[in-house]
């Protein structure tokens, strides 16, 4: 049974322990400090941990998701409010689902493409996972198929117009939409003095980071114009607001990227579309580890002493940003650069 606080009362169809009117009266408050006690209490009544998390969870409808995520952590671990939240619990507080939407993700073979994948999987999205490594992102999307979800492999090198034009078009011959595109594809550069820099390297680093993301977002917009709706997320990185020593043509690509999301932002936005930027900052991916193999390691751990929050971050949680931006829970998010880099960006 669920609990509703409304109004500054509490419905129900059956009687209601007196700490769980209280717990609803501190949620809808925005008061967590007293929540513990008070959910042990509720607890001690003979609530259930389901009962006190689908109560907090519709509680979000009145009083917003912020306070309600913070509600569940307590109720969850009362001792601590960085209890970590299952995806399927961040869906239901934020109301976000996609059912009957399609998405596209670029770059789905791994890291932070597969861990987007599958979010929008799990939320009920149709998913085409493209990538140029045909191996990864089919084996990727047969796993999600296992599991139950509707989900297209594409292979796809986003440096090649004719290849996402192509992928596109596959993507609504099968499925009939597109309602969101994350756009994530991308590479590491090699490491040179702007003066040492081979012309080879930044052009390839161009081609699929910045011309990669234009290309993706070209025929996309197009499908979605037609639609009258879409949401689209362009990778960009920390590297797009700051910069480094022998990264000249990545952050360039990466400062492109938000150049290039904000001017279509200002074009489509009275039309029904919205585009934003993630900028992530060290996550633990393949790329991190292909960083380490190159002899970055020091580098790496140098950057981490500089995150105030102290830790690498996780391509999960990169993914929770990419779905609420492309959801209608941020429906008034346009043309932004969101940073995912645990503080970095703010020192």
């Amino acid at each position: 049974m669920c609990y509703l606080a409304t109004s500054g009362s509490v419905q129900n169809s059956l009687s209601v322990p007196a700490s769980l009117v209280t717990v609803t009266a501190l949620i809808a408050g925005g008061n967590t400090e007293q929540l513990p006690f008070h959910l042990k209490r509720a607890r001690e009544n003979g609530v259930t941990e389901a009962e006190l998390i689908e109560t907090i969870t519709h509680l979000a409808f009145y009083c917003g998701w912020p306070r309600a995520m913070s509600a569940i952590a307590v109720a969850k671990k009362p001792s601590s409010l960085s209890a970590t939240l299952t995806f399927s619990e961040k869906i239901l507080v934020m109301n976000i689902s996609y059912e009957n939407k399609v998405a596209l993700v670029t770059g789905a073979g791994s890291g932070l493409g597969l861990a987007t994948a599958k979010a929008f999987a799990g939320s009920g999205a149709s998913v085409v996972l493209a990538d140029w490594n045909e191996e990864a992102v089919r084996s990727a999307a047969k796993g999600l198929a296992a599991q139950g979800h509707k989900a297209l492999a594409i292979h796809c090198d986003v440096a090649d117009d004719a290849q996402v034009e192509a992928m596109v078009e596959q993507t609504v011959a099968t499925f009939g939409r597109l309602d969101a595109a994350y756009n994530n594809a991308g590479v590491q550069n090699v490491l040179a003095e702007t003066a040492d820099y081979p012309r080879e390297d930044y052009d390839r680093v161009m081609a699929i980071n910045l011309r990669g993301v234009w290309s993706c977002m070209k025929f996309e917009l197009r499908q979605m114009r037609e639609q009258g709706s879409g949401a689209i997320v362009n990778c960009s990185s920390l590297g797009g607001l700051v910069g480094g020593p022998e990264r000249a043509s990545y952050h360039a690509a990466k400062h492109g990227a938000i150049g290039l999301t904000k001017s279509a932002a200002l074009e489509y936005a009275a039309r029904g579309i919205r585009i934003n930027a993630v900028c992530p900052g060290l996550i633990e991916t393949a790329m991190s580890d292909q960083m380490k193999a190159a002899g970055q390691t020091e580098a790496l751990e140098a950057m981490l002493k500089e995150v105030p929050i102290g830790r690498i971050g996780r391509a999960e949680e990169i993914a929770d940003v990419v779905l609420w931006l492309c959801s209608s829970a941020s429906s008034f998010v346009v043309g932004q650069a969101i940073a995912a880099d645990g503080g970095y960006t703010v020192r």
